[in-house]
């Protein structure tokens, strides 16, 4: 009798540990979060492209509004002497476009835009729009000086690489727009990572290029 006690003992504290066990992994992993899909739709500045250097052939930065795709047509902002008959340009006086680059799936089905625009008073904004990913524990919004690497490979790539933490990411659905911290030098990094710290993994990631 004594010993059938013992075999219930030894059960109840197994499936306790084992109940303690999943609770904890749910609380960690958060597993449902991947079913629950979290949309944000911050506004977008209106913003220029400067797409050839201003001294090199007379142009200046192209207004672009937001959503509007790259290879539609764009319409020039006034030339220097236009400015000087017409007044202060009011699009060379907003945000201007200086990195871009277009997310990659890594651990989860990712799509969208990232861009860098610089703002007149010196600071610098990230904007990720039309971002489509999966949701789940702990994402980050990084600014990462690794490269992009597609398939499983690049995966882990970020974590290996000095990295910028700008935010939690906001959702996993939308248009987003974050502040980044003063004294950004945006030509200091190189992409755009979604890393799940919890997995440290990146769900996706863009390659930055000049604009």
């Amino acid at each position: 009798m004594s010993g059938l006690l013992s075999s219930r003992k030894r059960l109840a504290v197994v499936v306790g540990a084992l109940m303690l066990a999943a609770a904890v992994g749910l609380a960690v992993f958060k597993p449902w979060l991947l079913f629950v899909d979290a949309s944000v739709d911050d506004e977008i500045p209106v913003f220029s492209v400067t797409t050839t250097p201003p001294a090199a052939e007379g142009g200046a930065p192209e207004a672009r509004s937001p959503n509007q795709d790259a290879s539609e047509p764009t319409v020039p902002t006034a030339s220097a002497s236009q400015e000087e008959a017409q007044g202060p340009s009011t699009a060379a006086q907003g945000p201007v476009q200086v990195a871009s680059g277009s997310f990659i799936s890594h651990e989860h089905d990712t799509s969208g835009t990232a861009r860098i625009l610089s703002l007149p008073d010196g600071s610098h904004q990230l904007v990720l729009e039309n971002l489509s990913t999966s949701n789940g524990p702990d994402v980050r919004v990084w600014l990462s000086a690794g490269p992009v690497i597609e398939g499983r490979d690049g995966w882990f790539t970020a974590g290996r690489y000095e990295h910028l933490e700008v935010a939690p990411i906001k959702g996993n659905l939308g248009n987003q727009v974050y502040d980044l911290p003063a004294g950004t030098d945006p030509s200091a990094w190189t992409s755009v990572v979604l890393w799940c710290e919890d997995f440290s993994v990146s769900f996706g990631a863009a390659e930055l290029a000049s604009a």
